[in-house]
C-alpha cells in the first residue's frame, strides 16, 4: 500500500509541478482564449445547421418500405435544396463566423492597451478571409473553402489581421484625424491603412499560390495540415488527449476545457469532411469529434462518472448515497461537478486509476465500434448538455445503436469504478461509525 501511495505522490507531483503550470499558461494565453471563445461564439450556427442536415438525409435505408420512412425519404429528396439552404448558410460557411468571432475576441484583449475596436478587427478579418478563400469566379463567390476546409485559414487570418492592427497602433502608423471627429468616423479611417496592408500582403500571396499550385490558400493550408488532421483522428491521439485532460482535472484544473479548446479546430474540420461525405453518399471518414468526446468518452461528464453515480445510489455510506441522489439528474446532462467535488474525486488517490481508466476504456470501445461500422459516425453538432444516449443518437443522425452503446459504456464505467468505490465506501463507513460513536458518547455525557 505504501508503494502505491508513493507512486501516486510521484505522479501527482509531476502533474502539479510540470503539467499544470504549462496547461495554465496555455489556457490563459490571449490567442488560445480568443480561438476558444471564437469557436464557442459560432456554435449556435453550427448546432442549428447540423440539426437541419438530419432532415435532408433521413436515417433510413433507401429501399425501406415502411410508410413513415418512405414518406420522409421522398419529401427530403424533393425538398432537398430548400432544407439544405439554412445548412449552407450556417455549417456550410462556418469558417466565416469563426474568423470574425476569433478576431473580435482577440481584439477585446487589445482594447485598453492599444485602443483597438473589436468590431473593426472582425470586419477586417472577414474581408481578408473572403479575399483569400472565396475570390470571385465567373460572377459568383465559391463556397468550397468557407466550410470545414477553411477553418485553419480562418484562424491564421484572424490572428494576422488583429496583430497587424496592434502593430500599426503601437507604432502610430495610420491616418490622424482631429479629436473633434466622431468616434465611428475616426474608427473607419483607422481601418484604411490595415485594409491596404492586407490587400498588399495577403492578396499577392493568394495570387502566387493560385498560379504556382492551382490552389487557394485554404486548400494549400489544408494540404499542409492533412497529416496532422489524420494523426489527430487516430486512437493513440484520442487516448493521449483523454489522459492529459483527466490528469489536469485530477489536479483541480478544468482539463476538458483546455483540451477541447485546443482540439476544436480538428473536430470541426473532421465534422465538415463527414458532412461533405454524407452529402456525396460516400463513407464517413472521421471519428474523433466533440460529440464523440462528450457522449461516448466522458459519459456523464469528465471521468465518465455516470457509472460511479450509479454505484453511489445504493451505497451504505450516507455521504456517498446523498451525493448520488444529488448528482443523478445533473450527470444525465453531462454535468458532474457535484460528484467530482462532492466525493471528492479531485486529488483523491482512491479514484486516481478509475478516473483515468474509465474514459480511456470508453474511448477504445467506442472507437472500435465506429471503426468496425457497428454504429455510424458523427455528422452533427449537438449541445453538450443533451442527455448522453439522446445526444449520441442525435450526433450520429439518429442512429439509435449509439444510444445502446452509451448505456453499455455507462455500465462498463460502473464496473471499473466499483472496486475503488467499495474501498472508499469502507473508509467513509469507518469514519461515520467513529463520528456516530463520538456523538453518542457526547450525548451520554450531557444526559449524565
Amino acid at each position: 500500500m505504501s508503494s502505491n501511495h508513493a507512486a501516486f505522490n510521484l505522479i501527482f507531483r509531476f502533474v502539479e509541478n510540470y503539467v499544470s503550470p504549462v496547461a495554465g499558461r496555455i489556457s490563459a494565453q490571449r490567442h488560445v482564449m480568443a480561438i476558444r471563445d471564437g469557436f464557442i461564439s459560432a456554435m449556435p450556427f453550427m448546432i442549428v445547421g447540423s440539426f437541419l442536415l438530419v432532415f435532408a438525409y433521413p436515417p433510413f435505408s433507401p429501399t425501406t418500405t415502411w410508410g413513415f420512412a418512405r414518406a420522409w425519404l421522398d419529401a427530403a429528396k424533393h425538398f432537398e435544396g430548400q432544407i439544405l439552404t439554412p445548412f449552407d448558410m450556417t455549417m456550410g460557411i462556418m469558417s466565416i463566423y469563426i474568423c470574425a468571432a476569433i478576431a473580435y475576441n482577440l481584439g477585446k484583449h487589445y482594447v485598453k492597451s492599444h485602443g483597438l475596436d473589436p468590431f473593426m478587427c472582425a470586419m477586417l478579418s472577414l474581408m481578408a478571409f473572403l479575399l483569400v478563400a472565396a475570390p470571385k469566379t465567373e460572377g459568383a463567390l465559391p463556397v468550397d473553402s468557407l466550410g470545414g476546409t477553411g477553418i485553419f485559414t480562418a484562424i491564421l487570418v484572424a490572428v494576422y489581421c488583429v496583430e497587424m492592427m496592434r502593430f500599426l497602433k503601437a507604432h502610430n502608423i495610420g491616418i490622424k484625424l482631429p479629436d473633434q471627429v466622431p468616434p465611428m468616423i475616426k474608427n473607419s479611417f483607422d481601418l484604411l491603412i490595415p485594409v491596404l496592408v492586407v490587400v498588399l500582403t495577403l492578396y499577392p500571396l493568394s495570387l502566387f499560390i493560385q498560379s504556382q499550385f492551382d490552389m487557394l490558400i485554404p486548400q494549400a493550408i489544408m494540404s499542409l495540415f492533412k497529416p496532422l488532421v489524420s494523426a489527430a483522428d487516430s486512437l493513440p491521439a484520442i487516448l493521449l488527449a483523454v489522459l492529459i485532460g483527466h490528469l489536469l482535472w485530477f489536479a483541480g484544473i478544468h482539463g476538458a476545457a483546455i483540451v477541447s479548446g485546443m482540439l476544436q479546430m480538428f473536430w470541426l474540420t473532421n465534422l465538415g469532411m463527414n458532412q461533405s461525405a454524407l452529402a456525396q453518399g460516400a463513407p464517413l471518414p472521421h471519428i474523433f469529434m466533440e460529440a464523440f468526446w462528450t457522449f461516448f468518452i466522458v459519459v456523464g461528464g469528465s471521468g465518465a462518472t455516470m457509472g460511479l453515480v450509479i454505484c453511489y445510489l445504493r451505497s451504505k455510506s450516507a455521504h456517498l448515497r446523498s451525493i448520488g441522489r444529488l448528482s443523478i439528474v445533473p450527470t444525465c446532462f453531462n454535468i458532474n461537478e457535484p460528484v467530482i467535488f462532492g466525493t471528492p474525486i479531485v486529488m483523491n488517490p482512491v479514484f486516481f486509476i478509475p478516473f483515468l481508466l474509465a474514459p480511456m476504456v470508453n474511448a477504445v470501445l467506442a472507437w472500435g465500434a465506429m471503426k468496425m461500422d457497428l454504429i455510424g459516425r458523427v455528422i452533427s453538432v449537438v449541445p453538450w448538455t443533451a442527455p448522453a444516449p439522446i445526444g449520441a443518437a442525435w450526433a450520429l443522425g439518429w442512429d439509435f445503436r449509439a444510444a445502446i452503446l452509451v448505456v453499455l459504456l455507462a455500465v462498463v464505467s460502473a464496473i471499473i469504478y466499483f472496486p475503488f468505490f467499495k474501498v472508499y465506501e469502507k473508509q467513509l463507513l469507518e469514519q461515520e461509525a467513529q463520528e456516530a460513536q463520538k456523538a453518542s458518547g457526547e450525548a451520554s455525557q450531557q444526559a449524565a
